[in-house]
């Protein structure tokens, strides 16, 4: 996992729940790196979640609500670091189809080594958006909550249903997205 991510969750941590809170969290975790990471580094994904477990303990926040805030937060980053990716979609639907085909092959040029989810879609209509989610690290949550990031940055009204499946080779959980 690329290090962007870890430093935008210490970001968002010390932003939300204060520097001691982030050094807390460091100190009772066991990290291979220590803690200390670079925005251009790759690292565990086992971390990052280890780093989720406990900032739960911490916050008496679930891991799932956690998650799913730190993806909403990430997503209005990216928008910040990498607007180009911006650039063409008008709506949340449009961004979304392209996270795949386009922003995951851009991504693979920057850094090859990403290890990246894939995304399936398809319409059903103009109110319905379906987005398989599979990957081989457990953050269908993340992802659900870069989607909202996503719809609200859009300023849309979308509710989004996650139905996980068994994938037999990773995780996977099928997104419907529906226009309100």
């Amino acid at each position: 996992m690329k290090g962007i991510v870890f430093t935008e969750l210490m970001d968002m941590v010390e932003a939300t729940f204060g520097a001691d809170m982030m050094d807390d969290v460091l100190e009772d975790c066991s990290l291979e790196s220590g803690g200390a990471y670079t925005s251009v580094g790759t690292y565990d994904h086992k971390e990052l979640l280890e780093i989720v477990s406990i900032l739960s303990k911490h916050s008496d926040i679930p891991v799932k609500d956690l998650v799913r805030k730190y993806g909403h937060h990430l997503f209005s980053r990216f928008h910040a670091l990498m607007p180009q990716f911006f650039e063409g979609p008008k709506s949340a639907f449009e961004f979304l189809e392209s996270v795949h085909s386009y922003i995951h092959v851009e991504v693979k040029k920057l850094y090859p080594d990403a290890a990246l989810p894939s995304f399936e879609t398809e319409r059903q209509g103009e109110d319905t958006l379906i987005m398989i989610y599979k990957s081989q690290c457990p953050f269908a949550d993340f992802a659900h909550g870069l989607m909202q990031g996503c719809i609200d940055f859009y300023k849309e009204n979308i509710r989004i249903e996650g139905e996980d499946k068994n994938s037999g080779d990773g995780f996977c959980r099928v997104f419907t997205l529906t226009k309100q």
